[in-house]
Parts: structure tokens; C-alpha cells; sequence
């Protein structure tokens, strides 16, 4: 039975740890590496290497970011008592497609979920709330995901700011997408559209 050589079988083993890579989706990329210039792979092995050594998180929003505030913190055009809370800095990139929101954000860091052992404590959602007491007239957008861990993150951290009477708390609206068709939509889905309805 033939084998691969140890170096390329080494790479495919950390392909594969990657979320979303099989095993033949991580062996297509080592043959695809092993096909890639030199000097290409060189780039490719110091921006690998490099990653975590140019990122630090911002000390206002948790935001990874290369500066202390991040960009976004330190912009003096957005409005710092608007913050949307957002899972992770994915989100926060496409919230910040927006051209609309001019508000600034809070990385959590994840969701809330017990059974992976993600409480409260290993959330940013002490940081938010410090942030939150110390600002004036606040208002807070969840925008955690729409799956049962990104609502129960919602509803702790309203909880936890229902008795400031500074802050108002918001979630984004859910519901049905553009052109979707009602007879593909879940109930949950559903039920979320026809409760955020509105005049017509």
C-alpha cells in the first residue's frame, strides 16, 4: 500500500483541523501547495506565521485590530453611545458593511453555551457592561446570532442592563429574507417575521 511522504501526510493532518476541511479537500490544498512557487509558499508561511504575532484586541470593544483602540473605537465620527454587540469580529465586519450604522461595537467573543462549557465569565459581556455604566444616554443593538445560544446571549445581557435607566436595548429584527417564499420559511423563522411586523 503506498503512503505519502511524512511532510506532505503532516500538512494534510493540520489541514484537516480547520473547520470545514476533510480530509480530501486538505489533501487537494497540500498538492496544491506543493504546486505554488517558492517564492508564493515563502508569503504564505510568513502571513501564517505572522498572524497572531501583529493582533491585539482593542481594550473598548475587543475587536481584533493591529492598535489599541481599534480603528473603530478611535474614529471620532461614530457615535460612541451606540454600540451593537456582535458575537465575534466577523460579525462586526459585515454589520460594518452598513453603510447606515454609525454607532460602535462590542466583540463578545462568542455565545453563550452551557453545554460547551461558555458562560457568562468567559464572555466579554462583564467588559460590556462596565463600558455601558460609564457612558451617558446609551443605547445597546444585540445583534447576536439568530441560533439558541445567540438568543440566550441576548436575553442575559438585557437582563443584565434592564435596571439601568440610561440604556436603551434593542435586537436586531429577524425574519424573512428578500424574495424568500413563505412555503420554504421554518416556523421559527416565521413566527420571528410576523412578530417584528410593522404598518404598511
Amino acid at each position: 500500500m503506498a503512503t505519502l511522504p511524512k511532510s506532505i501526510q503532516n500538512l494534510i493532518n493540520e489541514f484537516s483541523k480547520l473547520p470545514g476541511i476533510g480530509p480530501k479537500t486538505a489533501s487537494r490544498l497540500a498538492f496544491y501547495l506543493l504546486k505554488t512557487p517558492n517564492i508564493d509558499l515563502q508569503n504564505f508561511a510568513q502571513a501564517l506565521g505572522n498572524l497572531q504575532k501583529n493582533i491585539i484586541y482593542c481594550s473598548t470593544c475587543n475587536n481584533m485590530s493591529e492598535t489599541d483602540p481599534c480603528t473603530v473605537c478611535s474614529d471620532p465620527k461614530r457615535d460612541k453611545n451606540l454600540i451593537c454587540v456582535v458575537e465575534d469580529a466577523l460579525d462586526l465586519v459585515a454589520m460594518d458593511q452598513i453603510s447606515d450604522y454609525t454607532g460602535t461595537y462590542h466583540v463578545l467573543g462568542g455565545a453563550l453555551s452551557p453545554l460547551d462549557g461558555i458562560g457568562p465569565e468567559n464572555l466579554k459581556i462583564k467588559e460590556l457592561i462596565n463600558r455601558v455604566n460609564t457612558l451617558g444616554q446609551v443605547e445597546v443593538i444585540l445583534a447576536t446570532n439568530p441560533s439558541i445560544e445567540g438568543e440566550a446571549t441576548a436575553m442575559y445581557i438585557a437582563k443584565q442592563l434592564r435596571g439601568n435607566t440610561k440604556v436603551k436595548v434593542s435586537r436586531l429584527a429577524r425574519g424573512l429574507p428578500q424574495g424568500a417564499d413563505l412555503e420554504y420559511a421554518d416556523e421559527f423563522t416565521l413566527s420571528k417575521a410576523l412578530e417584528g411586523r410593522r404598518e404598511y
